[in-house]
């Protein structure tokens, strides 16, 4: 029998012949820098070339996806086809942080708006909107999801389900006896010697090496967990040169040795297969991401015979997003890590203070002497931590952008706020407020209720949109600063829900059995499909309104009756109740079993066993 993991690898293989670290080693390479060699970009009103170019070959393929999908939302008086013929629309999609939990209800949102999963485009379904969309953003779990998909060359959830070691989540990623790679000392000694190259290659090592590479064993389909992969590889992927997957976007967060950070004083760093950089004026530059940690100034290498790739290492760059998770390696003498590995991370805490080990150092400092008055610029090293730490732990910075042109911005929010782990809005809060900070950047971002309120109204337990109407940010264009022509996205906020799997799991859960992988999947579809529409029946047209709202206004365009009924039902109307309840939020399963079994049988519900095998392997072919 075919495994579904050869294939898988073979077709990932096959799209990186010219790319990957030059020594095929997890440790950096030194070369022979470009000539004239110039890595910084400031930031600006337009995205880098680089970027504006792929965006606008990814057009030529979402444009018909999106005719499509629209085509499929039974939309009133509205024809596609004629509305697209001279426009292109920016969707973007942002998973937020949480763990295995994230990433799992993350995967039940995701495989919701594939096309490629089973009856995802039937009536009621949202699928094809993966396909319209033009970038895709994840931050620590969410981002495990986002790039498990993105560097298996754009692979599906039902594929990566049904592969035989990827997402085998049956035990934890450090106790040996689960998957087979854990099932020996050697896998230890693997994750050590990598770890160990890098340090012997002159490069500064963090407890966020360790995490990474673990985690590549479990989300890259290459052997030993694509040591040698580079993030910046990704822009060889077939499925990238062919701009069939959106521009995947990882969220991180600069902070200062010692210091705390909070979402008002943070530095947004964010990951692109071509570049690593932030728009926040305590940077507000970009540097060409594959040759990070050569020694440069100003963007500019100080020896031009000397460069340095493969830095940006697939795995790492995962870890870099997800460092929260340092501080289960922190509790060495309770993971079950033991040998050569435990020394290694032993060795690594000696050499860190306790503020520290939440840390990715990226070294050299790409950033170093780069045009700004701020301390970033001036210190020898960048370090980054989880993408969540400032408690914006849903990645919607990036796509806020003006820059970027997003008009409609789906978020899914499956964090842990709650006593009982349920999300209350507070990451959109976080986000909300940082505009009025000092890294506002004088773009605007739309209003949102506070944390109680979000719970009292009920918004956590639906779908609900903010900044509606452009016509309503006057005001708030004035607050911060921002020009005319700032409109931010329109954002369909979407909460993890209990419709028929309780998926309120610890952040530390750190596995799963099979049943409860395929609970939280499915609650995830039937949190983002809000149950195949079962429980508004014009869900799907609602989607449809949000999408095409913003080009409407540029154009002048009221919206119809029928969409002006969906904003009166899914729009925040600026209600606040602050009353705090008496009782800690805690729902309970909304479908009953039957509606629940129906759910399953209509929707593209987790599959498992041979049949997970057989669709996962009819889509590794299709991608070789």
């Amino acid at each position: 029998m075919v495994h579904l993991d050869f294939v898988v690898s073979t077709a990932l293989l096959a799209s990186l012949t010219a790319a990957w670290n030059p020594d095929n080693s997890y440790a950096p390479t030194h070369i022979q820098c470009p000539s004239n060699a110039s890595f910084l970009t400031v930031a600006s009103d337009t995205v880098a070339k680089n970027e504006a170019d792929w965006v606008e070959a990814r057009h030529n393929v979402t444009n018909p996806k999106l005719i499509e999908f629209l085509d499929r939302m039974n939309l009133d008086n509205f024809d596609a086809q004629s509305f697209l013929a001279n426009s292109s629309l920016n969707i973007g999609l942002a998973f937020s942080g949480g763990g295995y939990r994230a990433m799992l209800c993350g995967a039940g949102q995701l495989a919701a708006l594939d096309e490629r999963t089973i009856n995802s485009t039937n009536d009621g379904h949202l699928g094809g909107l993966l396909q319209a969309s033009t970038y895709l953003a994840g931050l620590s779990g969410g981002n495990w999801l986002v790039n498990s998909i993105v560097l298996n060359n754009f692979t599906s959830v039902q594929a990566l389900q049904g592969d035989k070691d990827l997402w085998d989540l049956s035990a934890s990623i450090f106790n040996p006896g689960g998957l087979n790679i854990f099932s020996t000392a050697s896998y230890y000694d693997d994750l050590a010697d990598d770890v160990e190259d890098k340090k012997d290659a002159g490069f500064n090592i963090s407890l966020t090496d360790i995490w990474g590479r673990a985690l590549s064993q479990q989300f890259i389909g290459l052997p030993n967990g694509g040591p040698a992969l580079e993030f910046s590889d990704v822009r060889n992927y077939d499925a990238f040169t062919s701009h069939e997957m959106p521009l995947p976007i990882v969220v991180s967060v600069g902070r200062a040795p010692g210091t705390k950070i909070i979402s008002t004083n943070s530095t947004v760093f964010e990951f692109t297969p071509f570049h690593l950089g932030s728009w926040d004026p305590s940077i507000y530059h970009f540097t060409d991401l594959k040759y990070i940690a050569s020694n440069v100034s100003n963007g500019v290498p100080v020896n031009d015979s000397s460069c340095v790739t493969g830095f940006d290492n697939g795995g790492f760059v995962l870890g870099t997003s997800s460092s929260l998770f340092n501080q289960f390696l922190l509790r060495l003498n309770s993971t079950g890590v033991s040998g050569v590995i435990y020394r290694l991370a032993h060795s690594i805490l000696e050499n860190l203070d306790e503020d520290n080990n939440d840390i990715a150092i990226y070294a050299p400092n790409p950033f170093k002497n780069a045009p700004v008055n701020t301390s970033i610029s001036k210190t020898d090293y960048l370090d980054l931590v989880d993408g969540g730490e400032d408690n914006q732990n849903v990645p919607l910075y990036p796509l806020q952008q003006q820059a970027r042109n997003v008009d409609v911005i789906f978020a899914y929010d499956n964090s842990a706020d709650t006593d009982f782990s349920w999300p209350n809005g507070a990451s959109i809060d976080a986000t909300y407020n940082r505009q009025f900070g000092i890294q506002g950047n004088h773009s605007i971002f739309p209003s949102v209720p506070d944390n109680t309120s979000f719970v009292n109204l009920g918004l956590n337990t639906r779908p609900v949109f903010f900044g509606c109407y452009a016509s309503n940010f006057t005001t708030l264009r004035e607050e911060v600063g921002a020009s005319d022509t700032d409109t931010p996205p329109l954002i369909v906020w979407t909460s993890n829900y209990p419709y028929s799997y309780l998926s309120n799991t610890s952040t530390f859960k750190m596995s799963y059995e099979t049943k409860e992988v395929a609970g939280m999947i499915q609650n995830g579809y039937n949190v983002a499909t809000l149950a195949n529409s079962t429980e508004d029946s014009d869900w799907g047209t609602c989607v449809g309104c949000a999408i095409i709202q913003r080009e409407r206004e540029r154009r002048g365009l009221q919206p119809t009756d029928q969409c002006r009924s969906c904003f009166d039902r899914y729009c925040w109307n600026g209600t606040l109740n602050t009353t705090q309840p008496s009782t800690p939020y805690e729902p309970g399963i909304k479908l009953s079993d039957s509606e629940s079994a129906d759910s399953k049988k209509n929707a593209g519900s987790l599959l498992t066993g041979s049949a997970a095998l057989a669709v996962a392997l009819s889509f590794a072919v299709l991608m070789m």
